[in-house]
């Protein structure tokens, strides 16, 4: 079963995180089958980056996304792109 989770990253006291699709038995920095975005909480605003059609790739096969990963989506919502007109 997989999972799209965060992995932590960056130095003592300053994370950052990358949203992640791994296997939900892995260890929390353990290989990931493909890294979806990133988080950084501690940038004011918070920055957040993620991949939304790969992320909706991956639920779509069955992947469960964790509650925080959920929340993530929820506050930052897929932006479609408007076609520039010349």
């Amino acid at each position: 079963m997989l999972a799209i989770r965060l992995a932590r990253f960056g130095a003592k006291k300053k994370p950052s995180y990358r949203v992640v699709v791994i296997d939900k038995e892995r260890a929390r920095n353990s290989r990931s089958v493909e890294v979806v975005g990133f988080y950084n909480p501690i940038a004011k605003p918070a920055q957040v980056d993620l991949k939304h059609d790969r992320i909706n790739h991956w639920i779509k096969n069955g992947a469960q996304p964790s509650g925080t990963v959920s929340r993530l989506m929820r506050k930052n919502p897929a932006v479609a792109e408007q076609p520039v007109t010349a």
